[in-house]
């Protein structure tokens, strides 16, 4: 709910795209800035505590954002100072929670874990778009703004109980860590190529269907009715994808993950080549679908291979490549959109994921990264 509400409260101030650009960047760039340092620290305190924290800044940005809406005192500084601390608090969220599931679950129900994690959210991505819909339009931004805030306040409570002991750290500093980390993300062959190919993926997808799709629906298609079912038939390929991963286990992970994550050229692929939208409704749920299989057995994978201590490091630099990727392939595309015609551009973007997928599957070490049953000493 709260992107539509955070762009309305923009608009309702009289902003236009370069303000809403402006909010966007403040929201992101942090989470590029500070993500390797979240992992740093993901390495060396409780990540339960952290987990907490982040959270609970979480819920002050948007309660602060809230009120400043609903009185009208909102700007878009304001609104882009949020912002800014929202997105810091993400940045250290995301590697500590990476490392806190294989703390808490035993390596063999790694996968059903990640599965049933991603399982709400997958649900909550069908509903909460027409849900914050109705309420921005029934009673105004700040009210959807003051649930988001109110969320991440019961998840901070929530975590309270959770404790979680911080990892053995390195007595030599923050720097020193950090210089290690990047030392074994680089020693990893299989994981910086899979952070490469998946910089490349990201940003082909991004702009191909976050930025073209819907101007592809809107000249060849029957505008927002037909995109509104695309990217519904892409949410529930998601969640399908999640039921997917509770039942099956496949043994080559890493191989699965990549080989899945291939599958979002599918709906660019229908869009550029102008297919009947029952086609394109297919090409999204199959999209989908594969999207979430490549993310629970990716994180599974990664959760069973890399050691405990180093997962916060390892988790932002490979965090880092796919961010940097959004604005690269927004300003990739931007400029090729002007030179050809979208639907050409969809097929290269299409033909970008196809083959950082098909090339990662040619390094060896990919198909080394398989699922491990029991713990070491089990």
């Amino acid at each position: 709910m709260a992107p539509l509400a955070l762009a309305w409260s923009v608009i309702e101030r009289g902003g236009g795209a370069g303000s809403l650009g402006l909010v966007l960047a403040t929201n992101t760039l942090p989470t590029i800035a500070f993500l390797l340092m979240g992992g740093v620290y993901a390495d060396r305190l409780s990540r339960s505590r952290i987990l907490f924290l982040g959270n609970l800044l979480a819920a002050a940005a948007q309660g602060t954002l809230a009120v400043t809406v609903a009185t009208g005192a909102a700007s878009t500084a304001s609104i882009a100072a949020c912002g800014l601390v929202s997105g810091t608090a993400a940045s250290f969220i995301v590697p500590a929670a990476q490392g806190a599931v294989a703390q808490i679950v035993a390596r063999e129900h790694l996968q059903r874990a990640n599965a049933l994690l991603r399982l709400p959210g997958n649900v909550v991505k069908v509903l909460a778009p027409a849900a914050g819909g109705i309420v921005v339009a029934a009673s105004g931004a700040a009210w959807a703004l003051a649930w988001d805030a109110f969320t991440f306040a019961v998840a901070a409570f929530l975590l309270l109980g959770l404790r979680l002991e911080a990892p053995p750290a390195a007595a030599d500093g923050v720097l020193a860590d950090l210089r290690a980390g990047w030392a074994g993300f680089r020693s990893r062959t299989w994981l910086w190529t899979y952070t490469a190919a998946g910089t490349v993926l990201v940003a082909a997808w991004l702009a191909g269907f976050q930025l073209l799709g819907p101007l592809v629906a809107a000249r060849h298609y029957s505008g927002a009715r037909d995109w509104g079912l695309i990217q519904a038939a892409f949410s529930c390929g998601l969640l399908a994808g999640t039921l997917v991963c509770l039942r099956w286990k496949p043994y080559r992970l890493l191989a699965v993950a990549v080989a899945a994550s291939g599958a979002l050229a599918l709906p660019l692929t229908a869009l550029g080549t102008g297919l009947p939208l029952p086609l394109v409704l297919a090409a999204a749920l199959l999209a989908g679908i594969g999207l979430d299989l490549a993310i629970v057995t990716w994180s599974t994978a990664f959760q069973q291979h890399v050691p405990q201590a180093e997962q916060g490091r390892m988790s932002a630099f490979n965090g880092v490549g796919e961010r940097l990727a959004i604005p690269l392939g927004y300003l990739i595309t931007a400029l090729a959109a002007h030179a050809w015609d979208s639907r050409t551009v969809l097929l290269a973007c299409a033909a970008l994921i196809a083959a950082a997928a098909a090339l990662n599957l040619c390094v060896p070490a990919v198909h080394h990264v398989n699922r491990r049953t029991r713990q070491p000493g089990a």
